[in-house]
């Protein structure tokens, strides 16, 4: 199973993105995607696969975060 959490794209230097998924950042390939500084991207394997708008991430985010809050969850 594969779980996509968006991040913010911060910086781009070539075919390297730099992207922060809240405070932690990561580098990934952006060569798959039209992609710019401030864009919401999911990447997976170390490749942004997806452009996203910020509505999209917001929502994404939203519920990622009442999944994470919630009691019934199978990892607590």
């Amino acid at each position: 199973m594969c779980l996509a959490v968006p991040g913010k794209i911060i910086r781009i230097e070539g075919d390297d993105g730099y992207v922060d998924f809240g405070g932690v950042v990561r580098r990934a390939n952006v060569s798959m995607v039209e992609a710019k500084v401030g864009d919401w991207a999911v990447v997976h394997a170390g490749f942004a696969i997806e452009v996203m708008d910020d509505k999209e991430a917001e929502e994404t985010l939203k519920l990622w975060n009442e999944v994470l809050d919630s009691d019934k969850t199978c990892y607590r």
